[in-house]
This record gives C-alpha cells, structure tokens and sequence, in this order.
C-alpha cells in the first residue's frame, strides 16, 4: 500500500442575504430590455435597461 497523505480542503461561504435577488446580465445580448416585478399576480415595479 501506498503511505499517501490525505489532504482535507476547507472553505467557508459567507451567508447570502436572503431578501437580495441578483440579477447577471454577462451573458444577454446587447440591446433593451425590460424587468417586471410581479408579486400574486399584481405588477408591484416595472423597469427598463440597456445593455451595450
């Protein structure tokens, strides 16, 4: 048998917020776009934005 080592690997993830959504636009394609909001079927937020 081979007298190998085991190595133990620890990383530590700090807590996400939890009433934090976020939103990665890296992999949209360029142009307008637009975010609707909808809680219980009701629009609570509507915006636009552009990606370049």
């Amino acid at each position: 048998m081979s007298n190998k080592k085991k190595t133990k690997y620890v990383g530590k993830v700090e807590e996400l917020p939890s009433k934090s959504i976020y939103l990665n636009i890296n992999h949209l394609e360029k142009g307008d776009y637009e975010l609707s909001i909808i809680h219980q079927n009701k629009l609570i937020k509507k915006t636009t934005f552009k990606k370049n």
